[in-house]
């Protein structure tokens, strides 16, 4: 089947109210007729995803936004003219047409424009916005290719839209307007500092803040092996005689030996250790080790999404 007999077929499946899995550019997607109760419904009992978690909705246009959300601030407005299609979510107060269930009974909507043609395109084809998760079953790792899907979901999907591996890699940054200054909920494909950049100083919020926007939980993206954080090379004789994978931001300069080890970048590029991160996690859990020793990543421009990431799946709920 070609792309376009594919993108037609799944926006049949989307309008007859069923779900399909679509590429993005940050992870593959889970997605419903945003304005259909029922299909969305279906999306949380496929993932396991509690129905306090609220989705975001995916548009084809920015037009788009004005038909969900009540109003639109200046300076939402600035970055989505800035950063649209791209990897930024913006939560704002919702019109009321939207079915509760998306929102999490929440007044607020999150709402983004992916940068991806098939997502697009099925969007369009569509004719309704996509209530859209990451299509993975609920606190697991989210998935960077179309085979990431089928190894969880599978034959739970009506289709699954092959569009290659995700670009970015991590999800997208979520920054709510709800306030008076603008907050960021969720680091991801796009920078604080670009951010700043464009609409001045924005408030974070804490890992450990109540879910008002998706990806919010503190554990969250986990594998099934523990992860366990790796800040400096003092204790690492502690773990001689593990199985343990190390999953490193660039080529170490230890000479441990480890089970196994995956680097993110080589030489140290953010844009590419993000779009390796869920790929690499996923082989580390498949070698059935004792623990996966992750390397820090410096806080700054993608990184913080990276850590973020990296804090969630390492999370035990402590």
């Amino acid at each position: 089947m070609s792309d376009v007999e594919a993108i037609r077929q799944g926006a049949r499946i989307i309008r007859q109210g069923g779900i399909v899995a679509f590429p993005t550019e940050t992870v593959y997607g889970l997605g419903a007729d945003a304005y259909n109760p029922l299909a969305v419904a279906r999306i949380f009992e496929v993932k396991r995803r509690p129905y306090f978690d609220p989705l975001i909705v995916h548009i084809e246009h920015p037009a788009d936004l004005g038909k969900l959300v009540k109003k639109i601030p200046s300076s939402a407005k600035k970055l989505t003219e800035k950063l649209w299609p791209g990897p930024l979510t913006v939560v704002l107060l919702k019109e009321e047409g939207i079915p509760d269930i998306v929102t999490a009974g929440l007044p607020s909507l999150a709402v983004r424009m992916p940068d991806h043609p098939m997502a697009l395109a099925l969007i369009k084809e569509s004719k309704r916005p996509l209530a859209a998760p990451s299509a993975n079953p609920f606190g697991y790792l989210s998935p960077t290719t179309a085979e990431h899907v089928r190894e969880q979901l599978d034959d739970q999907v009506d289709l699954i839209l092959d569009g290659g591996p995700c670009q970015v890699g991590v999800e997208s940054t979520i920054v709510s307007f709800l306030e008076k200054k603008p907050r960021m909920l969720r680091p991801g494909g796009v920078s604080l500092e670009e951010i700043e950049s464009i609409i001045g100083k924005v408030e974070i919020s804490s890992i450990k803040d109540n879910p008002s926007a998706p990806g919010m939980f503190p554990r969250h993206y986990a594998p099934r092996t523990p992860i366990v954080l790796h800040r400096d090379e003092m204790h690492l004789d502690s773990y001689e005689g593990k199985r343990v994978g190390f999953l490193a931001f660039q080529e170490p300069v230890h000479f441990l030996k480890f089970r196994h080890m995956e680097v993110l970048s080589k030489k140290g590029d953010f844009r590419e250790a993000a779009a390796n991160l869920f790929s690499a996690i996923r082989r580390l859990d498949a070698l059935d080790l004792d623990l996966i020793l992750a390397e820090a990543v410096p806080e700054a421009g993608l990184g913080r999404a990276i850590m973020d990431r990296l804090r969630r799946a390492a999370s035990r709920g402590e």
